[in-house]
Parts: structure tokens; C-alpha cells; sequence
């Protein structure tokens, strides 16, 4: 059902391609190899890529689990598969799924991109969705459609990875106990900007993490 789902919200949110950027969001990298997430959400953006159905594509995460930022990897990778480079960006601060879907908006807002959709897994999309709505985030939904994946041709290239690596990591188990990561992973450390909190009982909740607008036109 979720599968069949996932398809089915591809297909409504696609008659509004091309997309101008595409959120893709991280996942650990062993420093070996991809495992089978990496694998799919790379390819899904090489997909959607390739169709012409988004013109660039933002990977998110930071080093969360291991001492690779995510985002880079997965960049490295898609450049590698042909996408280029001028199409990639990364943001490099998330370190859950939330602020995964929210810093990539955010960056996507900076590089004036204006029609923005998520790309990832059916699992992951299922619970985004809730969070996009709640906050009213003008993100549509692109989630992976496992039949039209499963006849890609899908080589692992050789990547670089020199150039992934974090300086002083720490992974996140070893700096939030299960609590704190729960609280990230529902948004509670997000610093949101005051515009993109519609509703009047998140800008009081977030008062003491929120960018007011005032701040932002105020700077040079």
C-alpha cells in the first residue's frame, strides 16, 4: 500500500514539472560502498534528472553516523553518473530528516528556485509529508517509484571521497541521547525563518529559534 501510494502521489505531483530543484536527503556512507538507500535516492535524482523532470538537484546531511558528510557523497556520486556539477548543490548542516527538508527549502529560496519538490524513498516521503503540510511549505512530492527503479541500470561508480570528510567527527549517538535525536527528528531544533511560519502557535512555540523577517531586511 505504501508503494502504490507513493506512486500515485508521483504521478499527481508531476504534471508540475519541470521542477526547478529537486530535495534529495542524505543517508550515512561507510566509506566503502553505497548500500541500497544510497543507491536508490541517487538514482531516483539521476532519473528525474535524465527526464528533464527537474533541472537541479540539492543533496542534504551533514556527518551524522559516520565521519562523511552525506551530502557530498551523494553529489560526488551523481556527479560521477553524469549529472553536472553546476546542477548539484549540497547543504551541509541537517542532521535529521526534518531539517533535511526545511534547510534545503531554505537553500533553494537563496539560489531562486521557485518550484521545489522532495525525492526520496516511500517510507521517508510518508512521514515528510505530514511535516510539509503542517508547516504549509510550498515542497511538492516526487517519491521513488520502486517498479520504475527496478529497471534502471544501476553501476556503482568510483568516487573520490577525499574531499567528504569531517574534521573532528563526533556521530550523533555519542552526542544526543535518543530523546534529543527524537526532538530533532520532529523539528525542534530547526532555526526557522518568521516567514515560513505560517500559523500564530508555531511562531509562539518557536519564538526562541525563529529568524524574525525584521532581521533578515535589516541586513546590508
Amino acid at each position: 500500500m505504501l508503494f502504490r501510494s507513493a506512486e500515485k502521489t508521483f504521478q499527481k505531483d508531476l504534471v508540475n514539472q519541470p521542477y526547478d530543484v529537486i530535495i534529495v536527503p542524505g543517508f550515512p556512507y561507510n566509506g566503502e560502498n553505497w548500500d541500497r538507500t544510497l543507491k536508490m535516492r541517487i538514482n531516483w535524482a539521476k532519473f528525474l534528472y535524465d527526464k528533464g523532470y527537474t533541472k537541479n538537484v540539492i543533496f542534504s546531511g551533514s556527518a551524522v553516523a559516520t565521519k562523511y558528510i552525506e551530502s557530498r557523497v551523494m553529489a560526488n556520486y551523481a556527479e560521477a553518473m553524469g549529472i553536472p556539477r553546476t546542477k548539484l548543490f549540497t547543504e551541509e548542516k541537517a542532521e535529521h530528516s526534518t531539517e533535511n527538508v526545511y534547510y534545503s527549502y531554505r537553500l533553494a529560496k537563496e539560489q531562486g528556485f521557485t518550484k521545489i519538490a522532495l525525492a526520496t524513498d516511500p517510507y521517508q516521503t510518508s512521514y515528510m509529508r505530514k511535516f510539509i503540510r503542517n508547516f504549509e511549505l510550498p515542497v511538492y512530492l516526487l517519491p521513488t517509484v520502486l517498479d520504475t527503479l527496478r529497471i534502471l541500470d544501476m553501476p556503482e561508480p568510483k568516487i573520490d571521497v577525499s574531499n567528504t570528510i569531517q574534521a573532528n567527527f563526533v556521530k550523533l549517538t555519542d552526542r544526543e541521547n535518543f530523546f534529543q535525536r527524537f526532538r530533532g527528528t520532529i523539528g525542534r531544533y530547526i532555526a526557522w525563518h518568521e516567514e515560513d511560519l505560517k500559523k500564530k502557535k508555531y511562531r509562539r512555540r518557536y519564538k526562541d529559534r525563529m529568524i524574525p523577517s525584521s532581521a533578515i531586511t535589516r541586513q546590508p
